[in-house]
């Protein structure tokens, strides 16, 4: 089985050498055997050790440079060496890449998911257990996005997964990813994320067992750091911090070998008889990658007043307008919270923009009971949403509330987009959702106090909101 032959070779992820190529954006070059990368020219006529040149674009040719992706894969056998692709079986009905009335449902309804338990059975790899929560566009339009999440118990064993349609973002919540790539292989543990682009094949084992977390999908761009503006050269992601793998290859006959394609948001499959994992050696700027989120460097409000959380971006996917994203992946990492007669948790919010939030460990600071480690919300396009409220009643009470104190042991994100997605009919359905969600600010009171006179007064309200 090829999953276990990969492991059989390197033993397992303690004893490989992990080696990572450092930056974001970079044009690398690797090699596993010395003097099998062509010198001087990308496609000689004959390319060292014999292999075969293959180009794998992620940009059209005539992309202005600084946005042309591609890379140079010298392999033992070229991809194109399989069977025609036939739609799998059998199919997978759980996972979206048109965002219409036919396929989803449109809500404004604040909407959040408990955890859901990593099944113990049946066998399910990381295709079989990812599933689609929301979304919008088309993949087939070459704009939208998705957000899906994933629960596998097993790992791929005998084939590989293409993503034709975007790029994916995953974000582990549990249990170590282990994935190999056509450039090499990356360790992706909770606390990491791990970028596949558009075309990439690839294969994820589970080191650790049982995994579970959430995945982002684009259509029709990349993800890049976003601009510093003000705060300057530095800070948040620097690109020196993000991961990408080393040439590693395997060259056994893989009879029955099989690709697994995502196109148009439905899967098929094609088989050969070699692993895709056959690249000797490679040179480019179009590359998987990792990066540990413990790394980042938060900017934060030092006087008065909560910040936008747009300052704690990670990686943006752009639109054509100027500051409007696809999709921006936002993290809320442990900090320091110092701002002098300022409600410090996010305040209450309506936003032209939808947010989806996970949450990897911890508590979230806006939500004290309810929202948990491997679960997830969505607060949609002017949808009102923010603390709950014992979260709101506990921060006002506070007597040290001018102190500085320091938030730790929790890492949530958001995927948030200027498109409004749709919900798939699952997700609403589904047993994890909390129907009682918006009970968390029904005992929200008012505190509203005023004279006769209308000068305002110290009187509390009373529970039913009245004076």
């Amino acid at each position: 089985m090829a999953s276990l032959q990969r492991q059989q070779q390197h033993h397992d992820d303690d004893s490989y050498n992990f080696r990572y190529l450092s930056g974001l954006g970079n044009s690398f070059s690797s090699e596993a055997v010395p003097g099998s990368l062509p010198r001087g020219q990308n496609s000689p006529l004959v390319c060292p050790l014999g292999l075969y040149a293959e180009q794998l674009s992620g940009s059209p040719f005539t992309a202005p440079r600084a946005r042309n992706l591609r890379t140079w894969l010298y392999r033992i056998k070229p991809s194109v060496t399989h069977e025609p692709f036939h739609p799998r079986q059998p199919a997978h009905r759980r996972l979206i890449g048109e965002f219409d009335r036919t396929t989803t449902v449109a809500t404004p309804t604040q909407l959040r998911w408990t955890p859901a338990d990593v099944p113990q059975a049946p066998p399910l790899d990381f295709i079989d257990g990812l599933y689609t929560v929301c979304g919008a566009g088309s993949s087939f339009l070459r704009h939208g996005y998705a957000v899906h999440m994933y629960a596998a118990n097993k790992s791929m064993d005998g084939c590989a997964f293409c993503n034709a349609d975007g790029d994916f973002l995953i974000v582990p919540q549990q249990g170590k990813l282990l994935i190999t790539t056509e450039c090499g292989k990356l360790l992706v543990p909770p606390g990491e994320i791990v970028v596949i682009p558009q075309g990439f094949r690839f294969a994820v084992d589970l080191p650790d067992g049982p995994s579970r977390g959430y995945v982002s999908e684009i259509f029709g761009t990349h993800f890049q750091l976003p601009d510093l503006g003000p705060i300057g050269a530095n800070g948040l992601a620097s690109a020196r911090d993000f991961h990408s793998p080393t040439a590693w290859f395997e060259q056994a006959h893989r009879s029955g070998y099989t690709i697994v394609q995502k196109y148009g948001g439905e899967l098929f499959t094609a088989t050969q008889d070699f692993s895709p994992f056959n690249v000797v050696a490679w040179h480019g700027n179009y590359v998987p990658y990792k990066y540990d989120l413990s790394k980042f460097c938060p900017f934060n409000t030092v006087l008065f007043d909560h910040a936008d959380p747009s300052v704690n971006t990670v990686l943006t996917a752009p639109t054509d307008k100027p500051g409007v994203a696809l999709l921006d992946f936002v993290i809320f990492p442990p900090r320091w919270l110092v701002a002098e007669n300022t409600f410090r948790p996010p305040y209450y919010h309506r936003n032209c923009m939808s947010e989806f939030m996970g949450l990897i460990y911890g508590i979230y600071e806006a939500k004290a009971d309810g929202f948990l480690p491997g679960g997830a919300s969505l607060h949609s396009c002017m949808t009102p949403h923010g603390p709950d409220t014992k979260t709101y009643e506990a921060t006002i009470s506070r007597p040290d509330a001018n102190e500085p104190s320091r938030l730790s042991g929790t890492l949530a994100f958001m995927f948030e987009s200027a498109l409004i997605p749709r919900v798939c009919q699952w997700a609403l359905d589904s047993p994890s959702r909390d129907l009682d969600y918006y009970q968390c600010w029904i005992g929200l009171k008012s505190h509203f106090s005023h004279d006769d006179n209308g000068q305002a007064t110290s009187e509390p309200a009373d529970k039913d909101g009245t004076n």
